[in-house]
């Protein structure tokens, strides 16, 4: 639970891409285009949501989506952020909770799943307190000229994957183009 008062959770806007430098300055940020970002405040206004401070700061985000089919059903986290000075107050499990609740109520998922760097293990530490679990590495997954780094799929079941059978781990690394999306 957050032990922050005097914030606010609400739909990230346009405006709040102004207010964002704070945290996509941080190296352990991930950040994207503003392309990227507008396409998921259009088609995924439910999973794109911030925390917002009383002084008006963007204190943190979560980006997500709904993807697949059946099974596959599940809610995606793109990314999820904390600015580094508001970082250890418990808006990261807020963020996660709301993106998990959007997930059970508005799709009805099997699971939620997000990606990671396998070198980043305070990240991984903070997923499995959550609950999440490594699912598969994927071999390569994140590159920039130069510089390959295997990524973790990690996932939490949901209510309706009542025997977990979407977390059961695959005994066997992936290439990103065996990932399945649909």
């Amino acid at each position: 639970s957050c032990r922050v008062t005097m914030t606010t959770l609400r739909r990230f806007v346009m405006d709040d891409l102004f207010k964002i430098s704070n945290i996509n300055l941080d190296h352990l940020t991930e950040t994207f285009s503003m392309a990227f970002y507008m396409d998921y405040m259009v088609r995924y206004p439910d999973y794109f949501k911030c925390v917002e401070g009383a002084n008006g700061d963007i204190m943190g985000y979560v980006i997500g989506k709904a993807e697949g089919r059946h099974h596959l059903l599940h809610g995606h986290v793109s990314a999820v952020t904390v600015a580094p000075t508001y970082r250890r107050l418990g808006l990261a499990d807020l963020l996660m909770n709301d993106l998990e609740n959007v997930s059970i109520k508005q799709y009805n998922a099997y699971f939620v799943d997000l990606f990671v760097r396998a070198s980043n293990s305070a990240a991984i530490k903070m997923y499995k307190k959550f609950g999440y679990s490594v699912y598969r590495r994927i071999l390569g997954y994140y590159s920039s000229p130069g510089n390959k780094e295997d990524g973790l799929d990690m996932r939490k079941a949901m209510p309706r994957d009542k025997k977990k059978k979407s977390i059961i781990p695959l005994e066997h690394p992936v290439h990103p183009s065996e990932l399945e999306f649909d």
